[in-house]
Order: C-alpha cells, then sequence, then structure tokens
C-alpha cells in the first residue's frame, strides 16, 4: 500500500480536548456508515478550531468550528434572493429555520505553483472551469484534470500561495457580475471596476462561457447594423447578429475602425462593448477618453487585460466581456461587441497552454486554439422574437504579419466569422483611410443587411471599382490611353476619394445614399480628385439646409423611389455646375 493509498484510509479528529468513549464510538460509526470500514481513526490536540472540532477523513474535511458553522451560515444567507425589493424579512426568516449540517469540504494541496499556473493534488471531484481558492483568497479556475491532479490558472496575484497550501473548492463555474450599472465604467476580466469610479451593483452574475443558442433559438440575420463608414455600410454590410472580422497590419486602422462603428451606435439604442487585450493601459485611457469626449461611453463598457495582465487574465478577457452581452441580449437589447484583439489572445492561450504542459502543434499553438476562438465567436447571434429578439454583433480584429492571410489564427478567423474587412498597408500609406482592401474584404451577409434604399444607391459600385483597380495596372504600362479608359481612370479615381473618411466622422444613413446616388450618377466625373472632399463636404450641406425633408424620408422610409432618387441627382448636378463655376472663377 502506497503512501496516497495510507492517507485516504486515515481520518483525524482535530480538536482541544479528546473525545470521550461515547464520542469516538459516534465517531467511528459515522465513518464507517459514510466511508466504509477499515479507516485508522486517531485525534490529536490543536485549539486552532475553537468551539468545536475538525474531522480529516481521507481527502475530505468536515468543519464543525464556530468559524465552520458561521461560514456555513454565510453561504446560506448569499443565496437568499430578493422579494419586492426587500431581503431583510427573508433574512430573519433563513436564520430562525437553519440548523447546521455535517457537510464535507474537499480540500487539496498546491504541490507545484509558478507563472500564474497552480497544480494541486486531493481534489478527485473538481471539474473543469470551476473556480478554486487558495491561501489568502487568490482565486484559480481548473483547466486540466489528470489521474492524480488537477492544473488551474490563477487569476489573482500569487505571491501568498506556496507549495502546501490548501486549497478549497466552490462548486461554481467562473462567473462575472452584469448589470445596467456596468455602462459607462472600465472594468477588469473579473468585473473590478479600475476607472477610480467606485464600485458597481451587479444585477445577475453570467458563466464566463455559456453554451452558443442553438438554430431554434436565433433569426435570420437581415437588420443592419450601421457603421457610419461609407466603404463598409456600402459594399460589405454588417446586420445584427453577424461576425465580421477586421483584419490587418499593425498600424493601419484596424481600432480606428471599430471606434467608429461604437460612437455611430448613439441614438441607436445599441449597447457597445470594447474588450481590449494585451493593449497598453494608457492606449485603452485615451479610447475611453475618445468615447466620453463624442457621447458614446454611456452605452458602453470598457473590458481591459492590459499588456502587463497575466496571460490568465487575458484568456479570460473576450469570454468575460462576452457575458456581459449575453445579459442585454437576454433582456431584448441588440450589442455591438469589438474583440481587440484576437491575435493577441491566442498568444496569452498558447503561454498558458506551454505552461500547462499541453502539446504544442503549428506555430506552437495548442490543438484546440481553433475551438477557442469558435465558442466565443458562435455566442454572437441575432435571437428569435419569442426569445427576446435581442442580438449579439461581434467585430473581432486580428493582426496580421506582413499582409499575411494565410498564416494560423488568421485563417482559422478568416473560417469562423461571416466575412472579413482587410486593411492594405499599401492603401494606408498612400492616404486612403480606412484602407480597405474592396477586392478581398467580403460580406457573407451581404444585401440582406441592407436597407432597400442603401442596396439602390450602391448601384454597380463594387464592379466599377473591381474595373478600375485593373485598369490602374494596365496603365501603368500603356503609354497612349483612349478618351474612354481616361473616363473610366478619373471615375475610379475619384470613387476612391469618395470612400476616404476622416475618423470620428461617420455618416448617417440619408448621407450616405446621397452621395452614392450622386457618385453612380457621374456628377463628381468633372471635379479633381483633389477637391472632392471639399464637394461632398458642400453637397451635404445643401441637402441639410435647402431639402431637409429628403433626409428624413430616407431614414424613415428606409426606402429610394426612383423620383427621389432624380431629385437627388437633378440637385446634385446642379450644385457640380456651381461649384466647377467656383473653382474656375
Amino acid at each position: 500500500m502506497n503512501s496516497n493509498d495510507m492517507k485516504e484510509k486515515t481520518a483525524i479528529l482535530y480538536s482541544l480536548e479528546a473525545p470521550n468513549e461515547e464520542q469516538e464510538r459516534r465517531f467511528r460509526n459515522f465513518i464507517a456508515t459514510r466511508y466504509g470500514e477499515g479507516y485508522d481513526f486517531r485525534w490529536e490536540k490543536t485549539d486552532a478550531f475553537p468551539g468545536g472540532f475538525r474531522l480529516e477523513v481521507g481527502k475530505e474535511i468536515y468543519d464543525w468550528s464556530v468559524g465552520g458553522r458561521f461560514q456555513q451560515l454565510r453561504d446560506t444567507l448569499v443565496k437568499v434572493p430578493a422579494k419586492n425589493g426587500n431581503i431583510i424579512p427573508l433574512i430573519k426568516e433563513t436564520i430562525k429555520s437553519w440548523t447546521p449540517e455535517a457537510l464535507a469540504q474537499e480540500v487539496g494541496v498546491v504541490t507545484t505553483i509558478g507563472d500564474g499556473i497552480a497544480t494541486v493534488e486531493g481534489l478527485d471531484n473538481a471539474t473543469y472551469g470551476e473556480i478554486l481558492v487558495f491561501k489568502g483568497g487568490t482565486r484559480g479556475m481548473v483547466q486540466d484534470i489528470r489521474d492524480h491532479e488537477i492544473s488551474c490558472i490563477l487569476f489573482d496575484d500569487d505571491k501568498e500561495v506556496s507549495e502546501g497550501s490548501s486549497v478549497h473548492r466552490t462548486a461554481k463555474t467562473a462567473g462575472v457580475p452584469v448589470g445596467e450599472n456596468f455602462l459607462g465604467r472600465v472594468v477588469d476580466p473579473l468585473g473590478v471596476p479600475i476607472d477610480g469610479k467606485g464600485d458597481i451593483k451587479e444585477a445577475d452574475y453570467y458563466p464566463v462561457e455559456a453554451p452558443a443558442p442553438g438554430i431554434v433559438k436565433r433569426q435570420p440575420v437581415n437588420t443592419p447594423l450601421e457603421t457610419g463608414i461609407l466603404s463598409i455600410d456600402a459594399m460589405f454590410p454588417i446586420g445584427r447578429g453577424q461576425r465580421e472580422l477586421i483584419i490587418g497590419d499593425r498600424q493601419t486602422g484596424k481600432t480606428a475602425i471599430a471606434l467608429d462603428a461604437l460612437i455611430n451606435q448613439n441614438g441607436k439604442d445599441c449597447i457597445t462593448i470594447y474588450v481590449a487585450i494585451g493593449q497598453k493601459t494608457s492606449s485603452v485611457v485615451q479610447l475611453a477618453n475618445t468615447l466620453k469626449k463624442y457621447d458614446a461611453l454611456d452605452h458602453s463598457i470598457v473590458v481591459l487585460a492590459s499588456a502587463s495582465d497575466s496571460a490568465p487574465l487575458q484568456y479570460i478577457a473576450p469570454y468575460a466581456g462576452c457575458a456581459m452581452a449575453e445579459y442585454f441580449m437576454h433582456q431584448g437589447k441588440d450589442v455591438l461587441i469589438v474583440y481587440d484583439d484576437l491575435s493577441k489572445h491566442a498568444v496569452a492561450y498558447r503561454t498558458m497552454s506551454l505552461l500547462l504542459g499541453r502539446s504544442p502543434g503549428r506555430e506552437a499553438f495548442p490543438g484546440d486554439v481553433f475551438y477557442l476562438h469558435s465558442r466565443l465567436l458562435e455566442m454572437a447571434a441575432r435571437m428569435a422574437d419569442e426569445y427576446g429578439g435581442g442580438s449579439i454583433t461581434a467585430l473581432p480584429i486580428v493582426e496580421t504579419q506582413a499582409g499575411d492571410v494565410s498564416a494560423y489564427i488568421p485563417t482559422n478567423l478568416i473560417s469562423i466569422t461571416d466575412g472579413q474587412i482587410f486593411l492594405e498597408n499599401e492603401l494606408f500609406f498612400s492616404g486612403q483611410r480606412p484602407a480597405i482592401n474592396v477586392g478581398i474584404s467580403v460580406s457573407r451577409v451581404g444585401g440582406d443587411a441592407q436597407t432597400k434604399a442603401m442596396k439602390k444607391a450602391v448601384g454597380t459600385l463594387k464592379l466599377d471599382l473591381a474595373q478600375y483597380r485593373e485598369m490602374e495596372v494596365f496603365s501603368q504600362f500603356a503609354s497612349d490611353l483612349d478618351e474612354q479608359t481616361r473616363k473610366q481612370l478619373v471615375y475610379g479615381q475619384g470613387l476612391m476619394r469618395m470612400l476616404r473618411q476622416p475618423q470620428y466622422h461617420p455618416y448617417q444613413q440619408h448621407e450616405q445614399v446621397i452621395i452614392l446616388v450622386s457618385a453612380m450618377a457621374h456628377v463628381m466625373l468633372d471635379v479633381n480628385v483633389e477637391d472632392i472632399d471639399e464637394f461632398l463636404k458642400g453637397l451635404l450641406e445643401k441637402f441639410q439646409l435647402e431639402y431637409p425633408e429628403i433626409g428624413e424620408e430616407i431614414d424613415r422610409e428606409k426606402v429610394l423611389s426612383d423620383e427621389l432618387k432624380a431629385k437627388i441627382v437633378e440637385v446634385a448636378e446642379a450644385y457640380a455646375k456651381d461649384f466647377l463655376k467656383r473653382k474656375q472663377a
């Protein structure tokens, strides 16, 4: 018999006074009834458990001291639900009717600790994802279950945890506090506020990982989620409940696009959540200030796992943000959540997995890294009306190296999501902002996520841009161009200039429709490319001041009639003539 078997067949009673014969007989009967015969029973003197005793049977503990019984009462009171907002009568009733029970606690021992990873023995019944409590209140989550030990990741500082420290089960899965009071706040992945504005009163607790809604609970994605960015809303529309990947190299404007989309949800009854993974704290503070400046922070939650945080915290961050989004979705509300970025999330998971001793695979990532992101992004959905009708729209961001979209993590995410917006270095440095590559970018929801007005206004924009790109390449090798080709090139250059858009200036839907209708009617053909920004600004001001009813009708009806389209072209042509006269003068 080995030492572990001997320990498992031992029962030790810790108390200040030795039990008498009758008490010892009752202890032995209790052990034999619950655990069977063959246990070696002994008593050890200690004053560590005043007002009672502590019985350790193998790996289970019965704490009948004053502290142990008080903890039982506390755990019972935590579960008392409020009734009509008044919890005091229920607490009194619970205390009167409460009696302590002989409950077994499973306690383990830390065998190794380091780099935010702890290996524990003695918790045979622990489950994957369960929260454990270490010495000093440090929390951890079970990540690996082996024959004689488990490994868990630590969310708090592990300075107080050492080899030989005791570990307690909680029988609870990892969760985060959620609720309306989190709006306008910056929190860490555990829901703790880090913006210095005080504590947050939660409405509920949600598990960080929950099953995705089934097909029966979903409805088709056909309601637009407007980003205010002309090139996206016109050619790669995003619907509520969709997952659209933003992909590109470092410093090409990925976060800028997401930020504009968050700001554009002002007044659209949409909750926004920004999850920063591995970002600099100063950058996230600046982003939160930007949201506040443009009145978007009141409907936003910022979840921050900074670059200085441990890998386990960075790993849990997107799931925590998703849990907060689920709360609002179940309230029937629409949510837009940005994960910035999942390439850093994958690196944090790789770090954690290697420390846990898992086998490395392609690019040293573990084999389940695809499942890491698929189970996260599968939560994006538009619920059926009978299930509340809420939605979660996800904008995951991933960083590429030198435009390599064929790398491991980018290809995983491209296959998981419903389309991608690809930002190109060459376009960015040539001044095209946002630097969206129209050829590679795609939305698999497409026109279903556009209003009838937008769909009609877009016309052949993507085809015209594709033709322009081909002619642009051809024109580099041609010394003499015919008039038709030259006009096509000028028209294409005008369209590309039209798609340039300053940051923090999202367009309203009627403004996008007016710009597109005017452009597709070749109204801007004679306007110099460098003057198009000025032309569009003046055109929109003219419609706002002199023809406000056109914009109001488009926003209200979401339809573009032939008469309305003709009217827009007529006004735009007249404005173009005046604009060209002013420029020539």
